[in-house]
């Protein structure tokens, strides 16, 4: 984690990009790391970074990290969706999902579509109100370690390795 993920971050402070820069990078890393259609975060992140101008490697990390949190969040994500848009619930047995395949495979890839749809835009909602919430938390807590950077208190290697 430390070499993945803070060692990076600590490498692009001090070769110049800002706190404020960085804060804003990770937060919308973390948000679309968690969207609940899989598969989709690595691209969307370079075009929100692309977009926005941000730091694609912080957004990258932050993305990255968040993978096991999209996983345990994208059945919560669409049982949500089916309550706020009042649409039937998805079946979690496996059973009534292979029963459902064989008999009506079109109706069941038409209420998979709506599903995933319904907890996209539920994530979006979210994101809109979470990532300037997360990127206002990081950036004074990166200014500190910023300053700590250029005092040379934090060095790219650790001497530990």
């Amino acid at each position: 984690m430390y070499r993945r993920g803070i060692l990076p971050i600590l490498a692009l402070l001090r070769t110049g990009t800002t706190p404020r820069s960085l804060a804003w990078s990770i937060a919308a890393g973390a948000m679309i790391g968690i969207n609940p259609v899989i598969g989709s975060t690595t691209l969307l992140c370079l075009a929100v970074s692309i977009r926005f101008r941000l730091n694609i490697i912080a957004t990258q990390i932050a993305n990255h990290a968040m993978f096991p949190l999209e996983l345990v969040l994208v059945v919560p994500f669409i049982r949500l969706g089916s309550l706020v848009f009042r649409t039937t619930g998805i079946p979690l047995a496996p059973r009534l999902l292979v029963l459902e395949a064989r008999s009506t495979p079109l109706t069941l890839i038409r209420k998979l579509w709506m599903w995933e749809w319904h907890a996209f835009v539920l994530w979006a909602a979210i994101a809109l109100v979470a990532a300037p919430a997360i990127a206002l938390a990081l950036t004074p807590l990166l200014q500190r370690v910023h300053e700590r950077v250029q005092r040379r208190q934090y060095p790219i290697v650790p001497t530990h390795l």
